[in-house]
């Protein structure tokens, strides 16, 4: 069975939350023998890959501009899919690229959807761009074969709107931690073990890092340092202004990282702080609860979904900075080690259940 990927920006080492689950599940899926190609967006490449762990890479130019960039790569995607690499599915991921899903039936081609959350609730977006990735949803929902989502939140989503009541509920999953005892890194970036705040993510309003950098710099103390791991994929003003309000309050930025020198990261982090007001199911969080982290996140639904005790939360409100100033002041009083249940969130069982989505859609063809 021949699967064809779009939505994502491409694997591996490409920075966000599609980007990371699409990299952890397809080289899964590859070592079932299914026969996946992942088509990314060439200007996000760092590299000239043709495969990486048994999954074929095709990269296909994209406009780098936010607003049009990933329906028209989407576009030439299915094209490809269908003339070129002949494929027997195509998994549509993200809302928005899902306009094209009566594109890729109209081919032909079966298509799974997977909704990764309500995209046109960024802030990021104006007007006819959030009209355009909402009718996106509404074209995945109405017209793919098969819909998986990431959470309850979603899935409420579609039955509400779409009486679509035949989506599976499939999680996003944590790779098993690397616990990394060398603090060379650290020592790099000028910060000591259990010694530092965690945040990580893209740089977009939605994150709220500008309200959490605020906070940390009201609290006037020099214990504890900030680090926020991530960056912009497009550099915009938000972005410009969060790096210089980041430098002017002493706010360690790593850039985009990953392997060894995140693993460090986690491994030493005195706290995990996510303050969105936006998110799908949010890896970071599951990253850092494997790692045995203690967490603060805002109370949105889709972080409220991950079940976690009362006070691993705040109130998003308004009154962000003022909240988080005192909130971080209690928690970094306190020296607990937390125990989370992440059965749910398994890598090798989220394969399993992707790929007999697969088999659902194309029960004639094997793997």
């Amino acid at each position: 069975m021949r699967i064809v990927v779009t939505g994502t920006r491409g694997i591996p080492n490409i920075q966000g939350g599609i980007e990371t689950h699409c990299e952890e599940l397809y080289p899964r899926i590859a070592a079932m023998g299914f026969d996946v190609t992942v088509v990314r967006r060439k200007s996000y490449a760092r590299d000239s890959l043709t495969e990486y762990k048994g999954v074929k890479i095709y990269d296909i130019p994209n406009l780098k501009k936010k607003s049009f960039e990933a329906i028209v790569h989407t576009f030439r995607a299915i094209w490809a899919a269908k003339w070129t690499i002949h494929a027997d599915i195509v998994h549509i991921h993200a809302v928005g690229p899902a306009l094209l899903t009566p594109f890729a039936r109209l081919l032909g081609m079966k298509v799974v959807f997977t909704h990764h959350g309500p995209d046109y609730d960024r802030e990021k977006w104006g007007k006819t761009a959030k009209f355009i990735i909402r009718l996106g949803e509404r074209m995945g929902c109405l017209f793919a074969n098969q819909i998986i989502v990431i959470s309850n939140v979603a899935n409420d989503i579609i039955k509400r709107k779409y009486n679509r009541n035949d989506a599976h509920l499939i999680h996003n999953g944590i790779p098993k931690p690397v616990f990394v005892d060398d603090t060379q890194y650290l020592d790099e970036l000028g910060v000591e073990p259990r010694k530092y705040i965690l945040a990580m993510g893209r740089f977009v309003r939605e994150k709220n890092f500008h309200a959490l950098v605020e906070a940390y710099s009201a609290i006037q103390q020099s214990e504890y340092k900030l680090v926020i791991a991530g960056d912009a994929d497009i550099e915009d003003e938000y972005s410009r202004q969060l790096k210089t309000l980041a430098k002017k309050n002493g706010v360690v930025l790593t850039g985009f990282i990953k392997g060894k020198k995140l693993q460090t990261l986690l491994s030493h982090a005195a706290l995990f702080v996510l303050p969105s007001s936006h998110e799908g199911l949010p890896l970071s969080l599951l990253e850092a609860m494997s790692y045995d982290l203690p967490v603060l996140i805002s109370d949105i639904p889709a972080n409220k979904e991950v079940g976690l005790e009362p006070s691993c939360y705040f109130h998003l409100d308004e009154n962000i900075v003022e909240t988080l100033v005192n909130i971080l002041k209690i928690k970094l009083k306190e020296h607990i080690h937390p125990y989370y249940d992440l059965k749910p969130y398994d890598w090798d069982d989220i394969a399993k259940n992707v790929a007999e989505v697969y088999r659902i859609c194309r029960p004639s063809v094997k793997a």
